[in-house]
C-alpha cells in the first residue's frame, strides 16, 4: 500500500503553503512544509510514501501523473489553496481516472473551511482531512494496510476527516490538536530524502534556505490570518527547545551548503521562555548557522539580544497598517508607538526587519493608505512588501467582506492574476481594488526608490559583503515589477 502526498502543478514556482498562496514578484518559492511533516510521520509510522512538489521541480501535469501512474498509490493527498483549489481538483480528477482504485483526500487551508463545497462540488474527490491533518492521514493509511479498501463504518471513527458515503457527505468531529510535536521527525530530514533545497528560495534569506516549523497555532486574533482560524488554532504549541536546536545541528551537519534557517511558526516569539530557551542552547551549540523568524514587533530589547547571539539575522514582522484605528479594527492588539520601539531595538540589537504592510481592511482610506506609507518609509525596514487584503474562506476577514457583499468574483481564479500574482478581490465604498493594487505598486516604487534606501543599500553591502548575493537576486527578479502602475 502506497501513499503519494502532491503539491499539484500550476504557475511556476506557484506557492500553496505561503499564508497568501500565489506566485510571487520576488521569486520566492516555499517549501511544501505541512506534506512535508505529515510526509515525515507516515514513514514513521511505517508507511510507503512519496512526496511530490511539482511546482518547485517544474512538472507540468503530463510529467506529474507519469511519476503517480508509475508510484500506482493507494492513496493520493492532494494539497489545496483558494486561488488553486479549482485546478488541484481537475489534477484530482486526472488522477482518479489514471487510477480509479486511488483513495483521492485533498488537505490544506481552503478545503478546511469548505469541506462540504469541496465534496459537492468534485464528486471524484473521496475525503477531505481538514486542519492539522498529520494524524488523520495516518488513521487513514492506517486503515487501508488493513482493509485494503475504504470502510464506511472504519471512516466514521477518524477525527477530522470529512468523506464521501454513497450519495451523502459525512463530516467527523474535529480532531484535537497535536500537543506532541516532538513525535514528528526533523522535516529538514524529509527535504533531504524527497525534495531539492536548491529549488525553494526566500527572498529575505540567504540562499540556499531550510525552513522550518517549531511551534504551531498562534493566540492571536488577527481578522486576515488564515493558518489560526482555518489550520492550525488558536493555542500555540511548540516542540522542546533540545527538539530544536538538534534539528539546528542536524542542518549543520547534513546540509553543509545551506546558509539560513527560516522558522515559519506564525510567531516565533510568542512565548519568551521557549523563544529564550531555544537561543541560549544555539548559542551553546555555537554552529554559526544564521536564522531568520516570524515574529510580532513587541519583543523587548533583551530578549532580542539574546536572539541575535544565538545567529538571528532577520525578523519578519506584520506592521500591516499606519492608522492605530485599523490595527484595532482587525484585532491586532498592537500600538504603532510599540513596532516604532521594537525597530529601534532591533536596529541596536544588530538584527534587520522586513515589515509587512496590508492595505484594505475596515476602515481604510487614500488618506490611511498615505498614512501606512509615511510609517513604513519613517521606521525603514531592510526590506517591506505592500499588498492589498486578500480574503480567504474561514477567515473574520472573509467574512466581514462577505457580510458587507465587498467580494466581487466568479471563480476562486479570480484571486489571482493571468501571471498567477495576488489579486484583489474586494472593493470597499472608500476603495475600489484598483486603487488598493495602484496604491501598493506606488508605495514599493515610494519606498525602494528613495535616496536614503538606496544609500543604505549599498552601505550594507560594504558593511556586509554576505548580503550582496540576496540582495542582487531579489532586485532582479522584483524589478520587472517595480515599476507597474
Amino acid at each position: 500500500m502506497r501513499i503519494i502526498l502532491l503539491n499539484p502543478p500550476y504557475f511556476p514556482k506557484f506557492s500553496r503553503s505561503q499564508r497568501s498562496p500565489a506566485v510571487i514578484k520576488s521569486g520566492t518559492i516555499y517549501y511544501p512544509i505541512w506534506l512535508a511533516y505529515a510526509t515525515g510521520l507516515l514513514q514513521k509510522k511505517g508507511f510507503d510514501v512519496n512526496l511530490i512538489d511539482s511546482p518547485a521541480e517544474g512538472f507540468d501535469l503530463a510529467k506529474t501523473l507519469e511519476l503517480i501512474e508509475k508510484y500506482n498509490p493507494s492513496i493520493v493527498v492532494v494539497d489545496t489553496s483558494t486561488p488553486s483549489i479549482e485546478n488541484d481538483a481537475m489534477i484530482a480528477e486526472r488522477i482518479k481516472k489514471s487510477i480509479p482504485a486511488a483513495y483521492i483526500v485533498m488537505v490544506g487551508t481552503h478545503v478546511s473551511a469548505t469541506p462540504e463545497e469541496t465534496l459537492r462540488d468534485y464528486p471524484w474527490v473521496n475525503a477531505v482531512a481538514r486542519r492539522e491533518y498529520d494524524e488523520t492521514l495516518s488513521d487513514i493509511a492506517g486503515m487501508f494496510s488493513h482493509n485494503k479498501t475504504a470502510d464506511t463504518e472504519d471512516l466514521k471513527k477518524i477525527q477530522g476527516l470529512s468523506f464521501r458515503s454513497n450519495d451523502s457527505i459525512v463530516h467527523n468531529a474535529d480532531r484535537p490538536f497535536i500537543t506532541d510535536l516532538d513525535q514528528f521527525p526533523f522535516v529538514s530530514q524529509v527535504y533531504k530524502q524527497f525534495l531539492n533545497v536548491e529549488n525553494y528560495f526566500y527572498s529575505i534569506t540567504k540562499h540556499p534556505e531550510i525552513t522550518i516549523i517549531t511551534g504551531r497555532g498562534c493566540p492571536h486574533q488577527c481578522t486576515y490570518c488564515v493558518y489560526p482560524q482555518v489550520q492550525y488554532g488558536h493555542r500555540y504549541r511548540h516542540r522542546s527547545p533540545e527538539n530544536v536546536a538538534a534539528e539546528f545541528v542536524y542542518i549543520r551537519e547534513n546540509f553543509p551548503h545551506v546558509k539560513e534557517v527560516f522558522i515559519e511558526d506564525d510567531t516565533f516569539t510568542i512565548n519568551k521562555d521557549f523563544c529564550r530557551t531555544v537561543c541560549e542552547l544555539l548559542i551553546k551549540a555555537n554552529l554559526g548557522l544564521p536564522w531568520t523568524a516570524n515574529s510580532r514587533a513587541d519583543v523587548d530589547m533583551e530578549t532580542l539580544k539574546i536572539m541575535k547571539k544565538a545567529g538571528c539575522r532577520l525578523l519578519c514582522i506584520g506592521v500591516e497598517s499606519g492608522h492605530q484605528q485599523i490595527l484595532d479594527n482587525i484585532r491586532k492588539k498592537l500600538k504603532i508607538e510599540q513596532v516604532e520601539t521594537f525597530m529601534k531595538n532591533a536596529r541596536k540589537a544588530g538584527i534587520l526587519v522586513h515589515g509587512c504592510f496590508m492595505v484594505g481592511n475596515q476602515g481604510e482610506t487614500l488618506e490611511t493608505m498615505e498614512k501606512t506609507l509615511r510609517l513604513a518609509k519613517r521606521l525603514h525596514p531592510d526590506t517591506a512588501q505592500f499588498f492589498p487584503l486578500m480574503v480567504y474562506p474561514g477567515t473574520r476577514a472573509f467574512e466581514w467582506a462577505s457580510e458587507k457583499n465587498y467580494i466581487k468574483y466568479r471563480t476562486y481564479n479570480d484571486w489571482l492574476t493571468s501571471e498567477g500574482l495576488h489579486n484583489c478581490v474586494i472593493n470597499t465604498p472608500t476603495l475600489s481594488s484598483d486603487e488598493m493594487v495602484s496604491f501598493c505598486n506606488r508605495a514599493r516604487r515610494s519606498f525602494y526608490l528613495r535616496p536614503a534606501y538606496i544609500a543604505s543599500k549599498l552601505w550594507q553591502t560594504v558593511t556586509h559583503p554576505s548580503e550582496m548575493k540576496r540582495l542582487l537576486k531579489s532586485f532582479i527578479t522584483f524589478s520587472r515589477y517595480l515599476f507597474q502602475k
